[in-house]
């Protein structure tokens, strides 16, 4: 094994190389500025951000773990090394390093995202005691081929029966309107089938942070339906086109469980997928599901997405 050093990362220094090396492991693309955002954000939960370098000083790879800000016993981490340098030990330190520290802290539990189409990494985390806790699948549709009349009828219906199709841009994207879409989403989101039933916000703040201040934030690619009977806000579907990608993501579709069971979700998905093809100019849209959310997974198939790739979610208790 070659002589490999480990220092401390640094924005200015490495976050470059470190965006490219997100980018081709999670398949999406990444910038510095993003991540040195993510970092300035998230600066006080980190723990751990260590880069690897061959005897002349050449990049190989990094380690990046965060304590989780819900539970300051758990930390979600990343070790990745550049694809042509694998196999030479730099993983292995990394992470090695990394579990140490967790260790020191006293850290319960650590948890990473590895691809589903990578039984490698796979193979190096559960030879490091990892257990697979989630399933995320990927789901890809060409726009071309959709037919976004198979629910016209539905859609036709709800709006009779008192359901208003909008958007949070049409809604004037105000603070109490992002207040009744955090409620939706993060309700929705704790509900999905397969959820371990954790807040993915920690507050309204964080929410209206990190997603309602965020750069990929579109209010006209946020679809919601609102029973006007009740003024619940009853669905949503989010869309969007991250900067540099040729396709739209599908960030989240939830329904509330009280309206489950009238198309609502595909109804509110139309618009979304509708929004993609006519304002976002774009030919496919790609989105991720938690492999026991059936419902959903079976409404993507209707509409004539197949399935790409997706994401293990590992986890390892410390003693």
């Amino acid at each position: 094994m070659k002589s490999i050093n480990l220092r401390p990362a640094g924005p200015e220094r490495d976050f470059g190389d470190l965006a490219v090396l997100f980018s081709l492991e999670q398949d999406e693309p990444g910038s510095e500025s993003d991540l040195k955002e993510d970092y300035a954000a998230h600066r006080d939960r980190i723990i751990r951000l260590m880069a690897a370098e061959d005897p002349h000083g050449n990049l190989m790879g990094f380690n990046w773990a965060t304590r989780s800000p819900f539970d300051a016993n758990r930390v979600n981490f990343y070790v990745i090394v550049k694809p042509e340098q694998r196999g030479q030990g730099a993983g292995r330190l990394l992470y090695d390093d990394l579990e140490l520290t967790a260790r020191k802290a006293q850290i319960k539990q650590l948890q990473t995202g590895i691809r589903d189409n990578s039984p490698d990494c796979r193979a190096f985390a559960e030879r490091r005691g990892f257990i697979e806790r989630r399933h995320s699948i990927g789901m890809a549709l060409d726009l071309d081929a959709f037919d976004d009349q198979i629910c016209s009828e539905a859609i036709a219906g709800l709006a009779r029966n008192g359901f208003q199709f909008t958007s949070m841009d049409t809604l004037g994207n105000t603070e109490e309107a992002q207040r009744k879409l955090y409620t939706l989403n993060d309700m929705t989101d704790m509900e999905t089938p397969g959820s371990d039933g954790r807040h993915t916000w920690q507050s309204f703040e964080d929410f209206q942070k990190r997603v309602c201040q965020a750069d990929w934030y579109k209010p006209d690619g946020q679809m919601v339906v609102i029973d006007t009977t009740t003024g619940i806000w009853a669905a949503m579907s989010a869309i969007t086109r991250f900067e540099g990608t040729d396709y739209a993501y599908n960030l989240h579709t939830g329904v509330d469980k009280r309206y489950r069971g009238r198309r609502l979700g595909q109804a509110v998905k139309i618009l979304a997928l509708r929004h993609a093809r006519d304002v976002l100019k774009v030919k496919s849209v790609r989105t991720h599901h938690n492999i026991l959310n059936g419902p959903m997974i079976a409404i993507d198939r209707k509409f004539g997405y197949v399935q790409t790739p997706g994401v293990l979610t590992m986890e390892k208790l410390l003693e």
